[in-house]
């Protein structure tokens, strides 16, 4: 991946693919890609944040801040990739769980109930769905062994 990289986040439910023109890629290589962004639609928890998508994982760790620039949580995105070369876009599929680590270390999984919905409604294939629970249980693992710092240091060494 080269500079000029074109972001698109894709969601399943809503289903709706959205250009991430506002976000900063502060880093993209062939293992990850490193934005900076402020919040698409105001919310009064957070404003901004930044986030590190780990290419060969199937996560993207975010980091959501408070207005006063104070860590809410990191959360974590169970994610698909889809690089287009010649175009040089970047498609992320947001595969529906989600992990959240408070800074405390305490976490919880959510939205498994939307990752069913969408199953049963045959918006994702059975291999997605396949694909989505094994990263889940990689991320988990991670997190389990008291290694998650190895992702948060991606964005940590950068200042972010």
């Amino acid at each position: 991946m080269n500079t000029g990289l074109k972001l698109y986040r894709k969601r399943i439910i809503p289903q709706e693919c959205r250009p991430l023109t506002g976000d900063e890629i502060v880093l993209a290589d062939d293992e990850v890609v490193i934005t900076k962004w402020d919040t698409i639609n105001p919310k009064t928890e957070f404003t901004h944040g930044c986030s590190c998508y780990f290419l060969k994982q199937g996560f993207k760790i975010s980091k959501f801040y408070r207005h006063d620039n104070t860590l809410l949580y990191w959360y974590c995105d169970i994610v698909d990739f889809d690089y287009n070369a010649a175009d040089n876009e970047l498609i992320v599929t947001d595969l529906l769980a989600d992990v959240i680590v408070n800074p405390d270390g305490r976490f919880r999984v959510v939205d498994l109930d939307e990752l069913a919905d969408a199953f049963e409604k045959h918006l994702i294939s059975g291999e997605l769905m396949t694909t989505c629970l094994r990263r889940l249980d990689d991320l988990l693992s991670i997190i389990y062994r008291d290694k998650f710092d190895r992702l948060q240091n991606r964005l940590d060494s950068l200042g972010l």
